[in-house]
């Protein structure tokens, strides 16, 4: 098939690209000196700007894409996730943020060499390098989906593999030469296009439907589709999932997991850090909205016809085979000239926000948490670990693009949800981190050895209950969030059995 890009489109993307390069060459301008400046931006970004970052890492082409799928399918329920997530981040805004700051953290799993050793500071950091390297692989790959639809029109495993490199190139111009500090600024580059592509979708939306506001809204009220909250016991995103196994895991999402969590540690001090992430999730729950009311409108304009002109909507959500999002189906078939390119931007910048992002975080835990420990035998000055640092950073780039390309002939050649595991794997590793800090930070039981065993029972816990394990014994399908909330009793259950002799209390203050 061929792209269905006009002339307009093209000039619209290469000018994308023509920005990121001008943008690129005046980030690359940092000095970086050491490994600490290159992960932490000498913990001098500001804190607005860490705010807008931690905000485009928490998006990607899945949400960019997904939020829009679940409102047409559902209803704005959806929202109360970042609810979820904003009681989360006020914990850890108080509970864990201050105690990061008061060791001086590159990486959010020092905090258990202080507590336990260093041991249990790399066991951790292996857990986040395997869970990250399967959930970020597979997000890029959703990305290159994405992008190969709208660009060549299929999903042939050229074309999605030449989708894979934009973004990965994308990204890396970013990350290698400037550290963190340029994958803070380019996030507010990537935030303003997709967010900005939204909302002009969303615009040109509302006016192809030849209805006015408040039609719209008794129609949508009318099929139910403007429920915010969900009482029923049925899983999902109801209030009692959202203040139990959603909250565990946006408490390590923004805590413990150092994709996140990295962009807060470059602040100047724990309370700019702290107002740093409260400040994320009061900017995602507009844009959250936003790609929901676009679903919405999404909705009206496919089931109820009376309400557009357009009566020959393409509705075959299938590309090569490959399921469509319903917000890939209207920018594939319905979307005009010049919008189609934009929107194309715009999910090319969703997917490189999460993926620089990722590429800087596993190369800090990469290098401080197992290289730099591991090393310091022999002298090394800091030039030796900052070179290593940008190697690590190439290293992923390759690692990140193999584990997508994976994920594309595992979807086009087997029945087995690879891909499913792929994005679930983080919240394995969560709950197992969840138990860990949890005894870390409130009790006085743990060591070294039962670090190790509680990340490997919390892990396996929550595989245990998925599905297509559990699932393929019993018939029973176990929520989400009974998952998280399992997975993290075993993991602390696990620590609770050892002993800590050489108990460290880290002071909160600085």
């Amino acid at each position: 098939m061929q792209s269905n890009f006009t002339t307009l489109d093209w000039m619209i993307f290469f000018s994308y690209f023509l920005i990121l390069v001008l943008t690129t060459v005046i980030l690359s301008q940092t000095k970086v000196k050491t490994s600490r400046d290159y992960f932490t931006g000498s913990n001098a970004m500001p804190m607005f700007a860490v705010a807008i970052s931690v905000l485009a890492t928490s998006q990607s082409a899945a949400t960019f894409l997904g939020g829009p799928e679940y409102s047409y399918k559902h209803d704005l329920t959806f929202l109360g996730f970042y609810v979820s997530a904003f009681l989360a981040v006020i914990f850890v805004s108080k509970v864990l943020v201050p105690r990061f700051y008061a060791i001086n953290a590159i990486t959010v799993y020092e905090y258990l060499e202080h507590r336990y050793g260093e041991t249990s500071k790399r066991y951790a950091g292996i857990m986040f390098l395997v869970g990250r390297l399967f959930a970020s692989g597979a997000r890029l790959y959703i990305g290159a989906l994405a992008i190969s639809m709208i660009l060549f029109s299929d999903i042939a495993a050229s074309h999605v593999a030449i989708s894979i490199v934009i973004l990965m190139v994308g990204a890396l111009g970013y990350t290698y030469f400037g550290g963190v500090k340029s994958v803070i600024f380019s996030d507010i580059i990537q935030a303003i296009t997709y967010v900005g592509a939204g909302v002009a979708v969303l615009v040109y939306l509302y006016y192809s439907l030849n209805s006015d506001f408040s039609t719209i809204v008794s129609t949508l009220s009318e099929n139910d589709k403007l429920k915010l909250v969900d009482f029923s016991f049925s899983g999902g995103f109801s209030i009692w999932t959202l203040l139990t196994g959603w909250f565990l895991l946006n408490i390590a999402a923004y805590g413990l997991d150092q994709d996140m969590t990295q962009r807060v540690l470059t602040c100047k001090n724990k309370e700019e850090g702290a107002k740093s992430l409260i400040y994320s999730i009061i900017f995602t729950l507009p844009v959250a909205f936003l790609f929901l009311a676009i679903g919405l409108l999404l909705y009206l304009f496919y089931q109820h016809p009376e309400l557009t002109a357009v009566k020959t909507a393409c509705v075959d959500q299938n590309v090569d085979g490959q399921s469509v999002k319903i917000f890939m189906l209207y920018i594939l078939n319905e979307m005009p000239e010049g919008l189609r390119g934009l929107v194309t931007v715009g999910a090319i910048a969703a997917a490189l926000s999460s993926t620089n992002s990722v590429l800087s975080a596993m190369s800090s835990v990469a290098i401080e948490d197992i290289y730099r420990p591991w090393i310091s035998k022999n002298s090394r000055d800091e030039e030796h670990y900052l070179n290593a640092s940008r190697f690590m950073v190439l290293v992923f780039a390759i690692l990140l693009s193999f584990m997508a390309m994976v994920s594309f002939y595992w979807q086009q050649y087997s029945e087995l949800p690879l891909l499913n595991f792929a994005l679930g794997v983080m919240a394995f590793a969560y709950a197992s981190l969840l138990g860990v800090y949890g005894a870390a930070i409130f009790t006085n039981r743990g060591n070294e050895q039962t670090v190790l065993f509680a990340l490997i029972g919390g892990f396996l816990t929550v595989l245990i209950l998925q599905p297509y394990i559990i699932g393929s014994i019993i018939e029973v399908k176990v929520d989400f969030s009974v998952m998280m909330i399992v997975g993290t009793m075993v993991s602390f259950a696990i620590m609770m059995l050892g002993n800590n002799n050489k108990v460290k209390e880290i002071n909160n203050e600085q």
